[in-house]
């Protein structure tokens, strides 16, 4: 799965399931436009975002960052080119 073809004016909409057991990428709802992302990591001490982060920037090439969504798993990435 490509994460670039669900990026919209710059922002991705990403569903996050913390604890899993590997990073990966799990499905894309196309009703919500939302991609599901399973995090190996807990979420105490923002150490599933940091690897989200990780994650997208190592998949996309390019820097990510935060717009809504650090407290919450459904969070908005902005994509930086």
């Amino acid at each position: 799965m490509n994460l670039q073809d669900y990026i919209i004016n710059n922002r991705l909409h990403i569903l996050v399931k913390p604890n899993a057991k590997k990073t990966d990428i799990l499905s894309f709802d196309p009703v919500t436009k939302i991609v599901k992302i399973a995090i190996a990591a807990p979420t105490d001490k923002d150490k599933a975002n940091k690897e989200l982060l990780r994650f997208v920037s190592k998949l996309l090439k390019k820097k990510a960052a935060f717009v809504s969504g650090l407290r919450s798993k459904e969070k908005i990435l902005e994509i930086v080119d």
